[in-house]
Order: structure tokens, then sequence, then C-alpha cells
């Protein structure tokens, strides 16, 4: 067994391994990589983020020929199946692993593929596909993302049971799929299934979408996946899901069976912790395979950290590769730690949400007095040009100081439109309050002067 020598070795390429990687090289240190895949990205390149962003995008082309009455110049609505939409995700995929690859060859890191386990807390074996090698490193740093949760009563061997994972293996577009799980990913997989014209069954364990979201924003999200033949089922659970040779039935526990031609499993993920050995060091994972940090991403073993899914919250992609970073710049100690919370939200369904801060119901709870201000897109001149007038920004801000509290944000580009909100909301004193976007000039016609309307609209309730 060959052995090689490292300041840092990192367990995973996704984002928090990418990041992590990527601030240790840059401070000089010696720095391996470690990935199961045969190519870099993590499940956030090859499963998640990427493919189902890529895929969202395609659908929202189509439904924009498809009801677009200019387009009628050019033909009529076409229909198109889920692997001709799935091209486009492959195109991504493949572009981002070149980028990536070429990140790490440039910063001088070491790539090994293989399976890594702990021998001891400083060595890593890893097991290629035709050799196995040891690396010693004085920090070791956990990125191995997650997976979906996979109950054992649910035999995800049928040929129509699916997590979202698999998805992307789908050859057909079935005429009605069945989503059990309604979080974030289930929502999103909603709406890509429906834009191609799937009627979709929608079940929720709980009695809201996205309970964490600001209620009228969850509201808004309700109506239109409901106005886009989505049937929602609240406060359900299954009883058993049955495989049947041309599609599911799930029996769910209120004595109701929904028929589907294919499921989505989307109800839960776990740490990929399973392989790594953790008992060898003396560390655990929980019951949803995460490993337990501090606010230094370090485990209980001091030279040991975590970082990304592995970790649980927030499980994005964009907190992830800055936790990979603050990890690293932990063992570093080059200023470039930091805690990452102020973590927006962004979820992709047509149309997108975008949150960050104190939602109404959390202020209300805690009694601070707060007003609310709201620009609605079908009034603004940039969401006419691109017709896409569904949808607000909603900014929450203290009665007296005129702090910025929250924002939450629906529709076309709130995932971008939201970071003008962070800004500020970052800002030291008097510097954070919603004067700032009456007193600064945005440019016209522009998404983003959605905030000057609704500190007006927010500043003439005060009065």
């Amino acid at each position: 067994m060959a052995v090689y020598n490292y300041d840092v070795v990192i367990i995973g390429s996704g984002p928090a391994g990418e990041g992590a990687a990527m601030n240790a090289a840059k401070s000089g240190r010696k720095v391996a990589v470690v990935e199961s895949r045969g190519v870099v990205g993590g499940s956030s390149t090859h499963l998640g983020t990427i493919p189902s962003k890529a895929l969202r995008h395609s659908v929202r082309q189509i439904l924009r020929f498809n009801t677009g009455s200019m387009f009628r110049q050019i033909g009529e609505p076409r229909w198109f199946s889920f692997p001709d939409v799935l091209k486009s995700a492959e195109n991504v995929i493949r572009k981002q692993v070149a980028s990536r690859t070429s990140y790490y060859a440039r910063n001088r890191i070491d790539v090994y593929f293989g399976t890594a386990s702990f021998s001891d807390e400083h060595s890593i074996d890893v097991v290629g596909p035709s050799r196995v090698e040891k690396l010693v490193a004085n920090q070791i740093i956990i990125a191995t993302g997650s997976r979906p949760y996979r109950p054992a009563d649910v035999d995800f061997s049928h040929p129509r049971v699916y997590d979202s994972d698999t998805i992307l293996n789908l050859s057909h577009t079935p005429r009605r799929m069945i989503i059990y799980g309604a979080g974030v990913i289930g929502c999103e997989y909603a709406s890509i299934f429906s834009g191609l014209g799937v009627l979709v069954d929608l079940v929720d364990t709980r009695d809201q979408l996205l309970n964490f979201l600001d209620d009228e924003i969850s509201d808004a999200l309700s109506y239109h996946l409901r106005n886009s033949n989505v049937l929602i089922r609240h406060n359900e659970e299954y009883e058993r899901i049955e495989g049947t040779e041309n599609g599911v039935v799930l029996h769910l526990k209120s004595g109701k069976k929904l028929r589907g031609d294919a499921l989505l499993w989307c109800n839960g993920r776990t740490g990929n912790t399973d392989q790594l050995g953790l008992e060898n060091v003396g560390l655990s994972a929980n019951s949803r395979g995460q490993v337990e940090v501090n606010e230094h991403y370090q485990t209980a073993v001091p030279n040991i950290y975590a970082a990304g899914d592995v970790i649980g919250w927030p499980s994005l992609a964009s907190a992830a590769y800055d936790q990979g970073r603050s990890a690293a710049g932990n063992i570093l100690d080059n200023n470039s730690w930091h805690f990452v919370d102020d973590v927006p939200t962004g979820i992709y369904t047509i149309p997108e949400i975008s949150s960050l801060g104190k939602t109404e119901r959390e202020l209300t709870q805690a009694k601070i007095p707060y007003e609310v201000g709201k620009a609605f897109f079908k009034g603004m001149a940039r969401a006419q040009i691109s017709n896409e007038p569904v949808g607000m920004l909603k900014i929450l801000f203290h009665r007296e100081t005129l702090a910025l509290l929250g924002v939450h944000c629906f529709g076309y580009q709130a995932s971008e439109i939201v970071h003008i909100g962070q800004a500020i909301m970052n800002q030291p004193g008097e510097l954070n309050t919603i004067r700032y976007f009456i007193n600064t000039t945005f440019n016209y016609p522009t998404m983003a002067e959605a905030y000057r309307v609704a500190a007006y609209d927010g500043l003439n309730r005060l009065f």
C-alpha cells in the first residue's frame, strides 16, 4: 500500500469539499481530495442542484413557448418528454465537471478517486478501482454530503419507484406522478413535472407547504402549484407503497389510495457517513447519518472537521461551500473563518422563491413592532417586458428604527433579487434601514427597483 503525506485531506469534492480545498491550497498547504465518483463535483453537480435547476430552466422555456402568443408565428405548442429536457442538464453537468477539474489542477490539489475510510485520526484508506492508498494528514475534513433517505419498507428496486437521485434515470414521461414529500425538493420536482403536462399528486406530511417560509409566500406557492394542476394532499402519511406492473399504488394511513405511473420519494435525506469508519476514530453519526460539529466546524476529534450536508442545517450548496471554506479557515488561521448563518433560502419552483431574515409570524411571536412594504411584479416595467407578472417583493422592517428585518420574494429572479436586501441587512447601525432604497437610484427598468417601490409602500403605512 502506497502512503502519501499531506497537510489537509478532504473527503468529498462537492461544494463543501471544494470550498475547503481551495482555501487550504491558496494558503500554501499541501492538499488532497478524495472523491467516491470517477469525476469531481459531488451530488450537487451530478444529482441535485445543477441537474434540477437545469431541468427547471428548460421547462420554463417550454412553458414560455407554449403559452406565449408571439410564438404562435413560429409554430403550435409542442410537447417535450422528460428525457428531452434532461439533455440540457447533461450538457451543464459536463461543463461544470470540466470547470471544477481545472480548479483542482490549477491549484495543484491531488485528487484520489475511491472510497475513503478512517484507519486512525490522521490516516485515510482510499480503496480505488485497482489499488488501495493511504493518505496521512495533520487535519482531515469530512465533506461527504448526503443522499435521499430510503426507508426499508419501500422497494426502490421497482422500476416505477424513484428517489431524487434515480429520477434522473427516468426514460419516459409518466402521465401521472406521485411525489411523496413536499419539502424543497418535492416542490421543485412538482413544478418541473407539472410544467411538462404531468398530473402530479404532491403528498405533504404537514399542514402547510414549506412552513419555514413567510405564510404569504407559502400560500402563493400553494396557489400557483394548484393553478398548474398539482393536487396537494396535506397531513398524509404513507402506510405502504405497492409497485404494480404498470405503475404504483400509494396506500395512505387515511385510507386513501393514489395511483400513478411513477412515484418520486422526496421525504428526507441522510448523511453519507456509513462507509467512513467513524468508529475507528471514536466518532459516531446521528440517526440521520450526520456528524456533530461545534461553531468552528470541528468534531469531537480536534483535528477532524466536517462541513456541508453531512452536518445538517441548512443543507444548501451555497452554504456548504462557505462552511467548507470556513472549516479550512479555522485550520489555517487566516481570518477566513466565520460561522455560516446568514443564508438566504433559494427555492427553484416555478415561479421561484427566495427569502432571508425573519417572517411575519416570527416577528409577531417575538412582539417586535414591524411594518410591511410590498412591490407587486405585475405593476413593474421589467416584469411586464419579460412577461413575468407573477410575484412580489415583501420587506419587513422595524416601525421605529426602520431597520430591515426580513426580505421575502416570490417570482421572476427572486433568488437574484434577495441579495440586495441581504447586503443592506448586513450593514451596521443606521446604514441598515429601508431609507437606503429610497435614497438610492436604481437602473430602470429592472427587477431590483422593486426595493424602491416596496420601501415607499412600507413608509406610507407609517403615517
